[in-house]
């Protein structure tokens, strides 16, 4: 019998996480059906409690605005999405008392995984733009990185407090600052990760060009619908290293894949999943 399982979202059509999962499943013999669903934040406990135990769900990835509110629809929370509050995860576990759902945040792994391939060496100096639920999951990576402190720039202080929880959760300094200093704030920093949604950050951008000097560290931009961006295409034209967001969603799927499945992702599964979306092969 086939399993079931899809990324949810709002809006969901741009979405890649479809075509990673289809690929691994493909070469890896999985029966698993995946699918993008489009669902609102009011919409999800409906969702939820519609889901049927007979149609074998195995797993559901969860993209915004969806990762806080999801921890209140499943039965527990496991590894750094319990200290977080936010998850992308979700792993429907068989048990002798029935099925379980599990919450996961592989964020976390996606952004290390993908900025150490980039060359981030421990302790960077760090900033993040946006202070949603993403960047919750940028603070724990850049906790596993070894960075002391980051700042983190926001429009609302207000609707920072996904960042604020996880700083302290993970212990490390922070300080929140406005958007509007953005462009001259992130030319000195070693790594820069944008959690704003897709173009969200261009004016940065574009007020990034004038600034004076600086920008030669890392950018990773998780928003990878338009590509490249504008604040990508500014780094780079600076001199700095520019990481896609389709990087950090490559290997939060790989650790997604694992949860659904139970199987381990080698090398040759990754190869694919790169050439279903269009990046270039991992050199092992």
């Amino acid at each position: 019998m086939s399993s079931r399982a899809a990324v949810l979202g709002h809006p969901i059509s741009h979405s890649k996480s479809p075509a990673l999962h289809r690929a691994a499943y493909r070469l890896l013999g999985l029966d698993i059906e995946y699918s993008a669903i489009d669902v609102t934040v009011a919409g999800l406990p409906a969702f939820m409690a519609g889901l049927k135990v007979e149609d074998n769900w195995c797993g559901l990835s969860v993209t915004m605005p969806l990762k806080t509110a999801m921890v209140e629809e499943v039965d527990e929370v496991r590894g750094a999405g319990a200290h977080l509050g936010v998850i992308n995860t979700v792993a429907f576990e068989h048990t002798a008392q029935g099925v379980r759902r599990v919450g996961h945040n592989t964020d976390v792994a996606g952004i290390v995984e993908a900025v150490r391939n980039a060359g981030v060496r421990d302790a960077p100096v760090s900033s993040i733009l946006g202070g949603g639920g993403t960047s919750a999951a940028a603070i724990a990576a850049l906790g596993e990185l070894g960075a002391s402190h980051v700042d983190v720039y926001v429009r609302d202080a207000g609707r920072a407090l996904e960042a604020k929880a996880a700083a302290a959760a993970v212990g490390l300094s922070f300080d929140l600052r406005p958007m509007a200093d953005a462009a001259k704030g992130i030319a000195t920093s070693d790594l820069v990760i944008s959690t704003l949604p897709p173009r969200a950050a261009d004016g940065i951008g574009e007020e990034f060009q004038q600034a004076p000097d600086g920008g030669t560290g890392v950018l990773l931009d998780v928003a990878y619908d338009p590509w490249p961006s504008r604040i990508a295409e500014a780094w780079q034209a600076r001199g700095g290293t520019v990481v896609p967001g389709l990087e950090m969603l490559l290997y939060q799927a790989v650790e997604q894949i694992r949860l659904f499945s139970g199987v381990d992702v080698g090398a040759d599964v990754i190869d694919v999943m790169c050439d279903s979306v269009g990046l270039p092969r991992r050199v092992y």
